[in-house]
């Protein structure tokens, strides 16, 4: 199963850090089993959500340099309360360092002006023809199919 963790950007400033949202909805298929009475977001999630935030902070900084941002570190992170269907968690995720391969990032995450999660964080970025030249054309799918869905995340942040 692939997530889908970031709804829409609503600010990005290349480099330095960006905010976006995530709506939980009933209709999300992990819901079911995490908890049948009493369903919320998996901490994990509220996690990989703001790694996917980075991952596009990455992107926009990096001019989508990278078809590969994945989530390779995580410290010092806090869950101070849980996030039902129905709720908007707001991410706020800043870079402490933009590396060649990996990056440094801070993020935040609030639900109605309440802080919910918290983490220091690391990502790794590369190309799968890093390794397998062959990939090359992979890697220019995968780079195209970002930037269309960038388009739909933040139509309204210039």
């Amino acid at each position: 199963m692939k997530f889908a963790l970031v709804d829409r950007i609503t600010e990005i400033v290349p480099g330095e850090r960006i905010t976006a949202v995530k709506a939980v909805s009933q209709a999300e298929e992990y819901l079911a089993d995490h908890f049948p009475t009493f369903p919320v977001l998996p901490g994990v999630l509220m996690l990989e959500s703001l790694a996917e935030a980075a991952a596009w902070l990455i992107r926009l900084s990096t001019d989508f340099a990278h078809s590969m941002i994945l989530l390779c570190d995580a410290k010092n992170v806090t869950y101070k309360s849980f996030l039902k269907p129905g709720y908007l968690l707001h991410t706020e995720v800043t870079c402490r360092r933009l590396g060649k391969d990996t990056s440094d990032f801070l993020g935040v995450g609030y639900c109605d002006q309440r802080e919910i999660v918290k983490a220091r964080f690391s990502v790794r970025q590369f190309n799968l023809a890093d390794n397998n030249p062959a990939l090359a054309s992979v890697d220019a799918r995968i780079i195209a199919s970002a930037k269309a869905h960038l388009n739909m995340l933040c139509d309204a942040v210039t």
